[in-house]
């Protein structure tokens, strides 16, 4: 048996027509056998603990979701050290000012480098665009526009993957390492 680790869990496209109802997905979830269940407003996040490897713990959600639910969408799930490192090797320290301006995009595997290279070509002048392991950061201080680098991301980068703002990703923090306790 594994130890027991305290999953971020990210949902893909969760908002506008999509919806997945927060009280009821907590618990649906600590149904499923998962402990320290909380979630994060209405955008598909939550943490969960749990013994079962990265791999049957999204197996398991997603059997939930479509179950209770009609999801059929991604699910990431990024353990607490992994998040606490995605936090520490975020290339524009600076922007963290501005946190709904810089996004940290969960990938779900390496992005070939000419899709990068074709990304960074979208960035405008301050606009800043990194990949560092499996996450990929954007820097828009201008705000999301539709023009922009942001709006080229999520077909340009080549893999499935689900970004968060900076204020999201630090609250998910404060709640994985609550549930850590």
């Amino acid at each position: 048996m594994n130890a027991r680790t305290v999953w971020v869990i990210l949902f893909r496209g969760v908002g506008g027509a999509t919806r997945l109802p927060v009280a009821p997905l907590r618990q649906k979830l600590a149904e499923a056998g998962f402990a320290k269940v909380a979630t994060y407003i209405n955008s598909g996040n939550a943490i969960v603990a749990s013994d079962l490897s990265r791999e049957a713990v999204v197996e398991r959600i997603a059997e939930v979701c479509a179950r209770e639910f009609g999801f059929e969408k991604d699910i990431h799930a990024v353990s607490l050290a992994e998040w606490e490192e995605l936090i520490e090797a975020n290339p524009f320290p600076d922007a963290v000012t501005v946190p709904k301006f810089l996004l940290a995009a969960v990938l779900a595997g390496q992005p070939e480098p000419e899709k990068v290279a074709s990304l960074r070509a979208f960035a405008a002048p301050g606009e800043g665009f990194a990949v560092v392991n499996k996450v990929a950061y954007i820097h828009t201080p201008g705000g999301f526009d539709g023009r922009n680098l942001a709006a080229k991301f999520d077909k340009g980068i080549g893999v499935p993957n689900t970004a968060r703002n900076w204020s999201t990703v630090l609250k998910l923090a404060d709640l994985a390492r609550t549930a850590a306790t």
